[in-house]
């Protein structure tokens, strides 16, 4: 059954069919799904909820298909970890990572808006997808779409870590390397989507694949016990992932499903590509594109799409936003990699000192509740620390190289040396 009622325009609110357009005609603005929630609130609830399948597709009345899921069995559902060590490090009383740099088929929170936009590509009868990506999109598309039998077009920046495009050319996608950053990239495929009749899942498919995010925003408050957090902070490259997280939360609201949405949401951006939190410190409507020059690429994107639309989310709950240095987006990584064990990749670097800036601000209470949202494995992004993190200790095969070599290291804890009697 579908709960589907069309697309609406954002602007002007003038309702579309459902089918491959992401622009109003009449006024520009982007499109985004209209739901018939009176259907929904009438079928769901949190115990038919926690029945359904470990993944994303456990919400599936709010999620922008007509049938059956046919993609991304196996994407969602990934920990919400009460995050102890970090939490003392940082003098916070409850803090928790959503980690979605594990569990997914490709390792991060792009399967989710995959799962969902090559459904829906189906059911429009495509059988060519394509994407332009900064990295993490790039693999998504390329695995989801061989397991479901699309022919596949992948569009990147040139520059693009090597990691990501390893993990892309694995699924042998047609994978296009643009001389050019992602904002030339996106251009580019706009143009290709306008000529060719392809499911572009971040153009012509835009609508549904964006609400693929709200499945993020769904399991924490699962995972919370049916509550939203005091804060959010959520890193930030077109501002959909921020903006949906904040749709999920307030729908859950008004379907009855939670009592109340008191949270702060909180854009966190590199400073070398920070055109959202730029335009929110300066109180601007007006977001200035940037040319991006940072190691986060997975961020790397100078004008975002919903960039408007995610300064609106920050102020109408309330919250903030922060940017953070490359040199701090390293230190990120090995803070939460040192105290919590997830290693991330730069966009969680990102999070992670973005967070601590706004902790030791004051801008968030350390006395509340705080997740922090973690989108993708440090696996991907290796280069960005490589030289940040030490080397092996180099010994000989023996009992007394390694205490002459080792022993001296004050770090480790003293019983560590106790021997045996």
């Amino acid at each position: 059954m579908s709960y589907i009622k069309g697309l609406k325009c954002r602007e002007c609110h003038r309702v579309y069919k459902a089918e491959a357009i992401y622009v109003c005609e009449f006024c520009f603005g982007s499109l985004e799904v209209d739901y018939d929630y009176d259907k929904i609130k009438s079928v769901i609830s949190r115990e038919k909820i926690q029945k359904g399948p470990k993944s994303l597709w456990r919400y599936r009345e709010l999620l922008p298909i007509e049938g059956e899921p046919t993609v991304g069995y196996h994407a969602g559902f990934t920990p919400l970890i009460r995050s102890e060590n970090l939490a003392r490090e940082l003098g916070m009383k409850e803090l928790y990572i959503k980690d979605d740099s594990v569990c997914h088929p490709t390792l991060s929170f792009k399967d989710r808006v995959v799962a969902v936009a090559l459904t829906r590509a189906k059911e429009l009868g495509f059988t060519t997808v394509a994407c332009a990506s900064t990295g993490n999109l790039a693999g998504s598309v390329s695995a989801n779409a061989a397991w479901a039998g699309l022919n596949r077009f992948v569009f990147i920046p040139a520059d693009l870590e090597l990691g990501k495009v390893i993990g892309a050319l694995a699924y042998a996608p047609n994978l296009v390397a643009v001389e050019g950053n992602y904002d030339e990239v996106n251009r580019l495929c706009a143009e290709i989507a306008a000529k060719y009749h392809w499911a572009f899942v971040n153009v012509n498919i835009r609508p549904y694949y964006a609400e693929g995010s709200k499945t993020y925003g769904y399991e924490i408050m699962e995972q919370l016990g049916w509550r939203t957090p005091k804060h959010v902070v959520v890193p930030v490259a077109s501002g959909s992932l921020l903006t949906k997280i904040w749709k999920a939360f307030n729908e859950f609201k008004k379907l009855g499903l939670i009592s109340s949405v008191d949270t702060k949401m909180y854009a966190a951006q590199a400073l070398g590509c920070s055109p959202v939190v730029t335009a929110m410190k300066e109180n601007s409507d007006i977001i200035r594109p940037v040319k991006p020059k940072t190691i986060a690429k997975s961020l790397a994107i100078g004008n975002p799409a919903d960039g408007i639309y995610a300064i609106d989310t920050i102020k109408e709950s309330g919250g903030s936003g922060e940017s953070v240095t490359d040199d701090e987006i390293i230190e990120g990584i090995k803070l939460l990699a040192r105290t919590e064990g997830i290693f991330t990749e730069t966009a969680g670097g990102v999070t992670v000192a973005s967070a601590k800036k706004l902790i030791e601000n004051g801008v968030i209470n350390k006395n509340e509740s705080c997740v922090i949202c973690i989108t993708g494995n440090g696996l991907k992004t290796q280069e960005a620390v490589s030289d940040h993190i030490g080397k092996p200790h180099r010994i000989k095969p023996s009992l007394s190289s390694f205490e002459e070599n080792i022993r001296h290291l004050n770090h480790i804890k003293a019983d560590v040396w106790q021997t045996r009697h």
